[in-house]
C-alpha cells in the first residue's frame, strides 16, 4: 500500500474519531476497546481508579496494553509517548513521572492534539506537551529522552524500521522502549493488507515479531523481548468480529534498551 495512502487514512481516521469525542465524549474506539468493564481494564492492565481522574475527553481508548507497566517509569524521567492521541498515556504517565520528569505526546493528527492539549490545560498539567509531527521522524533532539513508549500505534506507520531507528536515536545510553502494539502470528493475506478499514483498525499493518527482532537488533538495541499475550484474542475479536483477525495478530509487549 502506498505510504501516503497509509498516512491520509489514519489521520482521517483518527481526524474523525477525535471530533466526535470532543463533540459528544463518548466517540467510538478505533484502535482496541474503549474504557468499560474491569475485565477490559484488568486485562490491559490499566487501574481502575487512575483512569477514572482523568481529565474529561480522555481515555477514548485503552489501546493494546499498558506501556507503562512494561517502562516501570520514575520520577523526574524523560518520557515520549509515539501517537499519542487524545493524551490518555500522557497525562498517567506524568503522574508516575512527577513535577520533576517530562511526558512529552507526538503525534501527526491536528484533531488530536488539540483535544490532548485542551484536556492538559483543564487540569493544569505543567509536565506534559504535545507536539506535531510523525513517528517516523521526531521532533525531538538525539538522545533526550528516558523512555520511550507506544500503544497500539506503531502498527500503522507505514516504515516501521524507520520509527524505531528514531526511537534509536532519541534515547539516551541507558535508555528503554516500552511499546504494545499488535504484531502478526504469520504473514498476513493480501487482501487484508490492502483493507483500509483493518489498517486503520491496527490490523492489516501489524508487522511479524522476527521482522520487529530483526529491526532492533540491527539499530543496536539489546535485552529485545517481544512476548505475545493470548488474553488479547478475546478483544480483538471485538474490534473486527465475525472476521477470525484473531487467529492472525495479537497483542505483544515489546521491550528493548539502549547501550
Amino acid at each position: 500500500m502506498n505510504p501516503e495512502t497509509i498516512r491520509k487514512t489514519v489521520r482521517d481516521t483518527y481526524g474523525t474519531l477525535a471530533r466526535q469525542q470532543s463533540d459528544s465524549c463518548c466517540g467510538p474506539s478505533c484502535c482496541g476497546p474503549t474504557m468499560g468493564s474491569q475485565e477490559v481494564t484488568d486485562t490491559l492492565g490499566y487501574n481502575r481508579a487512575d483512569l477514572e481522574d482523568l481529565p474529561e475527553g480522555a481515555g477514548m481508548s485503552l489501546g493494546c496494553g499498558n506501556p507503562q507497566l512494561l517502562a516501570a517509569l520514575q520520577p523526574g524521567e524523560t518520557v515520549v509517548d509515539l501517537g499519542s492521541g487524545d493524551g490518555l498515556d500522557v497525562f498517567l504517565a506524568a503522574k508516575q513521572v512527577g513535577p520533576a520528569g517530562l511526558v512529552i505526546g507526538v503525534d501527526m493528527t491536528p484533531d488530536m492534539l488539540e483535544l490532548a492539549r485542551k484536556s492538559a490545560a483543564e487540569v493544569g498539567l505543567a509536565n506534559v506537551e504535545f507536539r506535531m509531527g510523525e513517528i517516523e521522524a521526531l521532533p525531538l533532539p538525539d538522545c533526550s529522552a528516558d523512555v520511550i513508549m507506544s500503544n497500539c500505534v506503531i502498527n500503522l506507520s507505514a516504515d516501521k524500521e524507520a520509527v524505531y531507528s528514531e526511537t534509536f536515536r532519541v534515547l539516551k545510553s541507558g535508555g528503554r522502549l516500552a511499546i504494545s502494539d499488535v504484531v502478526a502470528l504469520g504473514p498476513l493475506p493480501e487482501e487484508l493488507q490492502r483493507d483500509l478499514a483493518a489498517l486503520a483498525g491496527c490490523v492489516a499493518g501489524a508487522a511479524q515479531v522476527s521482522d520487529i527482532e530483526g529491526w532492533l537488533g540491527k539499530l543496536g538495541f539489546t535485552d529485545i523481548q517481544v512476548q505475545l499475550d493470548p488474553r488479547s484474542r478475546a478483544f480483538i475479536q471485538e474490534w473486527m468480529p465475525g472476521r477470525g483477525l484473531e487467529d492472525l495478530v495479537a497483542s505483544a509487549a515489546i521491550t528493548a534498551r539502549k547501550p
